[in-house]
């Protein structure tokens, strides 16, 4: 054997060999051991794998195969999020066809994620821009249809017009399309909807039962719920019996409201407008301004007086005025609020600018005036002051009684609403899932009859102009009508690429080519055991995933609710930014270091710059095929797992893959130089157990960086031992233990040590309870409180066998010089303490 490991050649051979034997291909959902479904978030197919890929998917990797070691069938499979914009940018940009882009792509990525030595069943790969992934989802569309969870509406939307397509509020940043960049308009336009309403509060109630998440993503979902108690009320417009309809959680501060305003879109607003230019451009200025609630509440608050009023309901003779506003929006609530400005900021920010009364009407102490000073709002406790009979209640006693009021005169009734809104999922764009609809002159909307289905992309689209190739693709959208079999029309809008990451992980578990999936096939394998991916898909993703699994089981293709049993949510991979002196960013590749400072590679000065997140807009991305080439797959996956706790950022680093290889070797040199003596050491035997034990328990908790931490440990420990039989057996047990960090040194040792058959394949050694009992424990020796020696006894020695130990030290006798001890203080198990 050679002293240095060999990943070139132990890489490519052992991978081939699992390939060939399909070592990682999943049992059928009949077998009868415990399952383990082990999931990362799917990648789109950008082009290549970045280092965030190779730490997501090492991750999920070490726990299936610790998973298949332990007795478990697991399912640990991998697919393609491969429908999207990007796809269709590649198209015009670069005169390719979306699906040639796409497929390349994938092809070069799966490439690369082979290197990795990932424990895939590939047999189960799916990508959702192929027509038997599309057409079962184009299926399960038409269920929800017939249920009545699908619905079409016209919708003010956010819309993009350069990508020319509608884009969700979160798409949007800083009022801009996250992928053109352009700047967002409000229009109306018909939209397909999904019924995600429907299931809010059990959405919500869900989150309880989710033990093994992260606690800040249930509260992040909880909060885009965003489930509110308040009052539904009406404000009569004056002088007439029309009026304005209100929802507000803060009924208790009625007597303060000071205005009512309404959205540009309310239907009295463009009532109004219609014949008031003025009114018009100043809904056409809020249609160019922010698009999420976000966003308005930071933009500068603006208003149009309509110089209507409305009758306070707690009072018909005093009258507020009705502003049109740019902060609220048709979608939340009613479309109207009424204004408190002393108790809500955006309020009073809108009351100072338009000369509104401000009154105080919650007060802590002794700060009861009426007139509100200042230009911060009061949002803490205390109770209600300068508000007639309420006053002296405290808040949640006036909000009840306030409600008690209304409902008992009939100006308004408690209600429950939510911040969820009903999922948009019509997109004006061609690389995407058809919506299986068609529009009939006669017949009005039908669905497509499931003997078409899939309904697939037609091949011959032209991107030479903005917009959605499937509005003048000259034959695709024309069909016969189903029922009166006139000439009728496809709808041309796709899904939202959301829409197919919210049901892959069913497809995984079960794949029959006749329907989207088997019921008990699939109910054998999910929920998901444990899920892993960015935070970044806290919201979106999983809450769409877990409303469409509700969906199916309401419509009976599934008796489960939640997709996910355990989630965890991996930190970002890091790495410091570099910029040259004229400003532009420069990748890790151009630069070349003296000491502390930066250079070019031609010796140009170069500024370190902050360590961010790994992108490419920033060139601080480095490419895993070099690192795979100089130092193999195993080394980049060893640094992957190690030192930082795997929910936190990780930093790259050339010094630390440098440090992992070196590691790598040191586990191979001892497989090297393996003997074979007689004897026991008992201190290694308890290393060995306790690290079998600790690994696998660290394994289990995803504490990886703990778990490499305790292989480091007992490597440590091994090299330290004298031969013995003990060390050979902690040697032979090795690989087993890396083995899912790893593997190919793993497969590499197995067989080097004389064994037969593939690591890949063994069970986790067993550990013994009695050596993980501490009998020894290390006693302190101090002399006049110093520390003079250590002792190691056996644990509950007696205090007259430690005094007459610690007496016997011949440093504590040196220490002592000749002295008598006045005084000997032992703590048992701990310490011994002479005083001279």
């Amino acid at each position: 054997m050679a002293s240095r490991f060999n990943p070139f050649k132990a890489d490519g051979h052992w991978q081939k060999i699992w390939e060939e034997q399909g070592v990682f291909n999943a049992p059928p959902a009949t077998d009868p051991r415990p399952k383990s479904y082990i999931l990362e978030m799917f990648p789109y197919p950008s082009g290549r794998i970045h280092m965030g890929h190779v730490r997501n998917y090492t991750m999920g990797d070490v726990l299936a195969r610790y998973k298949a070691m332990t007795g478990h069938a697991v399912l640990h499979p991998m697919g393609w999020d491969s429908f999207g914009m990007p796809a269709e940018n590649a198209a015009m940009e670069k005169k390719v066809h979306p699906g040639a882009w796409t497929r390349q792509n994938i092809e070069a990525m799966k490439k690369q994620l082979k290197r990795l030595g990932l424990a895939i069943d590939w047999s189960r790969e799916l990508s959702t821009c192929e027509p038997e992934y599309y057409g079962h989802e184009q299926a399960l569309f038409l269920d929800f249809y017939k249920a009545g969870l699908v619905y079409r509406k016209e919708s003010e939307v956010n819309w993009d017009p350069v990508d020319m397509t509608v884009l969700a509020n979160e798409q949007v940043i800083d009022g801009r399309g996250w992928r053109s960049g352009a700047l967002v308009e409000r229009k109306k336009l018909n939209q397909w909807f999904l019924k995600i309403t429907d299931f809010a509060e059990e959405l919500l109630e869900g989150l309880d039962g989710l033990e093994h998440w992260p606690e800040k993503v249930k509260l992040m979902q909880e909060n885009w719920i965003g489930k509110s108690q308040g009052l539904k009320l009406t404000f009569n417009l004056t002088g007439t019996h029309d009026g304005i309809d209100v929802f507000t959680t803060r009924p208790d501060t009625l007597y303060g409201a000071s205005f009512v305003a309404i959205a540009a879109d309310h239907p009295l607003a463009q009532s109004l407008a219609e014949n008031a230019p003025a009114l018009q451009d100043f809904i056409a200025e809020c249609k160019r301004g922010g698009t999420t609630a976000a966003e308005l509440e930071t933009a500068e608050k603006m208003g149009f007086n309509t110089n209507l009023t409305v009758e306070h309901p707690l009072d018909p003779s005093w009258h507020l005025p009705v502003y049109v506003a740019n902060f609220v929006l048709m979608d939340y609530g009613t479309g109207a609020v009424f204004g408190c400005p002393a108790h809500d900021q955006r309020d009073l920010d809108f009351a100072r600018k338009y000369r509104l009364p401000v009154r105080r009407v919650v007060a802590e102490g002794d700060l009861t005036d009426s007139d509100f000073e200042g230009d911060v709002a009061y949002t803490g406790p205390g109770q209600i002051v300068n508000s007639d009979w309420m006053d002296g209640m405290s808040v949640d006693d006036a909000k009840a009684a306030v409600t008690a009021k209304a409902e008992q005169e009939g100006w308004g009734e408690g209600q429950t609403q939510y911040r969820l809104r009903d999922w948009g999922v019509s997109r004006q764009r061609y690389w995407g899932t058809p919506i299986p609809i068609i529009h009939c002159e006669f017949c009005g909307v039908l669905p497509v009859p499931r003997s078409q289905l899939p309904v697939q992309l037609p091949e011959d689209v032209s991107f030479d102009i903005p917009g959605n190739p499937l509005d003048r693709h000259p034959t695709w959208k024309h069909v016969k009508c189903p029922n009166c079999q006139e000439p009728a029309v496809r709808e041309t809008d796709t899904l939202d690429t959301f829409a197919d990451s919210s049901w892959y992980f069913i497809r995984f578990a079960s794949q029959p080519d006749d329907k989207p999936f088997d019921k008990q096939e699939a109910e054998a394998w999910l929920p998901v055991g444990q899920y892993i991916g960015g935070i970044e898909h806290a919201i979106l993703h999983l809450l769409y995933a877990r409303f469409w699994t509700r969906a199916l089981q309401k419509v009976g293709k599934l008796d489960f609710a939640e997709p996910f049993a355990a989630l965890f949510t991996q930190g970002m991979v890091t790495h410091e930014t570099y910029k040259s002196a004229a400003g532009t960013w420069l990748s890790p590749e151009e630069i070349k270091f003296e000491g502390e400072k930066a250079f070019t590679l031609d010796g140009a000065p170069v500024e370190r710059g902050r360590i961010e997140k790994m992108s490419k807009s920033k060139k601080n991305v480095v490419d895993p095929d070099p690192m795979f080439d100089q130092y193999g797959a195993d080394a980049v996956r060893w640094f992957m797992l190690s030192d930082s706790p795997p929910e936190r950022d990780l930093e790259w680093s050339e010094s630390g893959i440098e440090g992992t290889w070196r590691f790598v070797n040191r586990v191979w040199r001892l497989v090297d130089g393996l003997e074979a003596p007689d004897g026991k050491d008992k201190a290694l035997d308890k290393s060995l157990h306790r690290a079998i034990a600790g690994i696998a328990a660290d394994i289990e908790a995803l504490h990886f960086n703990k778990a490499v931490a305790k292989v480091h440990g007992l490597v440590n420990d091994i090299e330290k031992a004298g031969p013995s039989a003990s060390r050979t057996t902690a040697i032979r047990t090795l690989p087993l233990l890396v083995a899912p960090m790893l593997p190919h040194l793993a497969e590499e040792a197995w067989v080097a040590l004389g064994n037969d058959g593939l690591i890949a394949g063994q069970p986790w050694p067993e550990h013994d309870p009695a050596l993980l009992v501490d009998d020894e424990v290390t006693i302190a020796v101090q002399v006049m409180g110093k520390l003079r020696d250590t002792l190691t006894v056996a644990k509950g020695s007696s205090k007259d066998g430690l005094e007459a130990l610690a007496l016997a030290s011949e440093k504590v006798q040196r220490s002592m010089d000749g002295a008598s001890p006045k005084k000997i203080i032992v703590v048992p198990d701990r310490l011994v303490n002479i005083v001279i």
